[in-house]
Order: C-alpha cells, then sequence, then structure tokens
C-alpha cells in the first residue's frame, strides 16, 4: 500500500481542538443537509427513534437516516453518513 505524503496535509491530531470547540455546543441548533432527498433544517426537527441499542435520527420529510448515536460505558459512536453537510452554529470569539 503507497501513501502519499507531503507538505500539503497534517495528520488528524490537528483536528482535535476544532472539533474540541465544535461538539462543546448544542447539537440540535446545528442545521443539517439530507443526503437522501437535499432538504436543509434543524437538527432538532429530526425524528428521533431511541428505542433500540442507540439512537437513529430520520429525516422528516423522506424518512432516511440522517444519523446514528450509539452510547456505551467508555465510548460513543457517531455516524453522519446520511448527512452531506451539517451547520454548526457558533458563538463569536
Amino acid at each position: 500500500m503507497n501513501r502519499i505524503q507531503g507538505p500539503d496535509f497534517q495528520d488528524g491530531n490537528v483536528l482535535a481542538g476544532s472539533f474540541r470547540e465544535i461538539f462543546a455546543t448544542d447539537i440540535t441548533a446545528a442545521t443539517g443537509t439530507c443526503a437522501g432527498c437535499g432538504t436543509t433544517g434543524p437538527v432538532a426537527e429530526l425524528r428521533v427513534y431511541a428505542h433500540a441499542p442507540g439512537m437513529v435520527a430520520r429525516c422528516p420529510h423522506c424518512d432516511e437516516v440522517i444519523l446514528r448515536v450509539v452510547r456505551a460505558p467508555n465510548a460513543a459512536w457517531l455516524d453522519l453518513r446520511g448527512t452531506t453537510a451539517l451547520r454548526i452554529p457558533l458563538p463569536e470569539e
């Protein structure tokens, strides 16, 4: 397996600071775009099904799965493959 390396990128550790800031906010205030139908709306308007090992959030317009969250005692899994974009409002610096 060949790995492309160069001065144009850094490893994923550089994301730590940005992600810490983003996920410290109320995610229900974020606006997401459905990968299925293209509808954009607040995360708070998703239809969430919580009677499973995790939570599944579906688009209120086309019923496609937007995101999944599973929580264990020592870890959490977040699957956003049904979202093409997630706009998270942040406080001004």
